[in-house]
């Protein structure tokens, strides 16, 4: 890419934002507002181009990046559309602990032990796709079924996603809640292992230190930004996670 080219590419608006970021937020915010749904074709670069009087390769970077996000489909020789906005290929539901522990006839409570804003260091940046240092929101709470801890949520939140994360009240809802409400599901991604539970873990979920815990990790992502990183810890011999699978059916 020429020097030039990248010069194009990389301009900020008055605000600092760059250019072709301030493409994708209006195209994300046409479909968020229905005015674009799915399978609908989107205007085409051309007309983009026209429209925020830049680049074709602005315009052409915008588009690639929410065509990765699978905001968008690219089909050759026909245009650009909505992609399908679902949860992609996933074995768990998405839902409240507090859902499933009253489907069991149980009663729920949670405590907060975190609530906090502050600068993300470098990896965790990296796993939300923003710069190091950028703002994130993070909360751990700790859920009980019946009075017995059975879950440890630390979670770190956008607050380009869900503003007002900070004013909730997480002892009335839990960041599934609200973040379902706020910022419609658009994909996931999860990984489940075993691990031994540290001392801070380990004392939230009334357990001794090194006993196994099931650990799900999740990432979730709205309007074509990751909305969530979510470490939850459940003591092994408490918990168990079961599901069911059919053909055609998705999250």
């Amino acid at each position: 890419m020429a020097a030039e080219e990248q010069d194009l590419e990389a301009r900020h608006d008055a605000a600092g934002t760059p250019i072709f970021q301030r493409i994708k937020d209006f195209l994300v915010a046409q479909i968020a507002a229905g005015h674009w749904k799915e399978g609908d074709v989107i205007p085409s670069e051309q007309a983009l181009v026209k429209q925020f009087g830049v680049s074709r390769m602005t315009v052409n970077r915008a588009v690639r990046e929410l065509t990765a996000e699978a905001v968008l489909t690219r089909r050759q020789g026909s245009g650009t559309f909505v992609a399908p906005q679902k949860v992609q290929a996933t074995l768990l539901e998405i839902r409240s602990i507090a859902d499933e522990i009253r489907a069991r006839g149980h009663t729920h409570r949670s405590t907060l032990q975190r609530l906090e804003q502050g600068p993300a260091q470098e990896l965790l940046a990296k796993g939300f796709e923003l710069p190091a240092a950028h703002l994130l929101f993070h909360s751990i709470i700790v859920h009980y079924e019946n009075g017995v801890p059975i879950q440890v949520e630390d979670r770190w939140v956008n607050p380009q996603v869900a503003p007002d994360y900070m004013a909730q009240d997480f002892t009335r809802v839990t960041p599934s809640e609200y973040l379902l409400a706020t910022a419609p599901l658009q994909a996931a991604t999860y990984s489940l292992e075993a691990l031994a539970a540290p001392r801070d873990i380990a004392d939230m979920l009334a357990m001794e230190a090194r006993q196994p815990c099931l650990v799900l990790r999740r990432r979730t992502r709205s309007a074509g930004k990751v909305a969530s990183l979510v470490t939850m810890w459940h003591p092994g011999h408490r918990y168990q996670f079961a599901g069911s699978v059919a053909t055609g059916a998705h999250a």
